[in-house]
């Protein structure tokens, strides 16, 4: 028809609110990971700069489903912040925290990435150019989140292990 508005694809609203849910738990994770760390301060000083660009990425994402005339999914929410939480409890009880926690967030950081990726496509083939912007500026600071864990794992680690050879029973946290 000429003059209708594009249809948005299915596919773009149910990855934002994907996007929502995987926020919510990064940040659960992030505020996890920063409570513990004491022996590590530039990790700390960086997770907790992140969780601060997190929580601004929730927002960013509440206002992209907010212009589809949408809301976010409580249910898939829930579901992040559960499965954050089962993998900060999981971290804690580990003896090489740190460094299991820094792998997990590298690894984390591409699944957002690639997610960020996946939304901007969906948003441009939607004309939805606003949507597409807002998820390129968080793409970046998820490239840049995880370019510095790439950057300072191998520190992360070796300090960790000889933390731990000098017998430091504090060397995961």
């Amino acid at each position: 028809m000429v003059g209708t508005q594009p249809q948005t694809p299915k596919h773009l609203e149910d990855w934002l609110r994907d996007a929502h849910a995987m926020e919510k738990q990064a940040e659960k994770m992030l505020e996890a990971q920063a409570s513990r760390l004491e022996h590590y301060p530039q990790l700390k000083t960086r997770i907790e700069q992140h969780l601060e660009e997190t929580r601004g990425q929730t927002e960013k994402i509440e206002e992209c489903i907010s212009l589809l005339g949408a809301d976010t999914s409580a249910v898939k929410d829930l579901g992040g912040k559960m499965a954050a939480f089962g993998q900060a409890m999981g971290g804690m009880m580990a003896g090489d925290e740190v460094v299991k926690g820094g792998m997990a967030s590298y690894a984390f950081e591409h699944f957002e990435i690639a997610s960020y990726k996946a939304l901007i496509q969906a948003a441009e083939k939607a004309s939805k150019p606003d949507i597409a912007r807002i998820c390129e500026g968080i793409l970046k600071e998820e490239e840049a989140m995880a370019q510095w864990l790439a950057e300072h794992l191998d520190d992360t680690t070796r300090m960790f292990l000889e933390r731990s050879e000098d017998g430091d029973l504090r060397a995961k946290t």
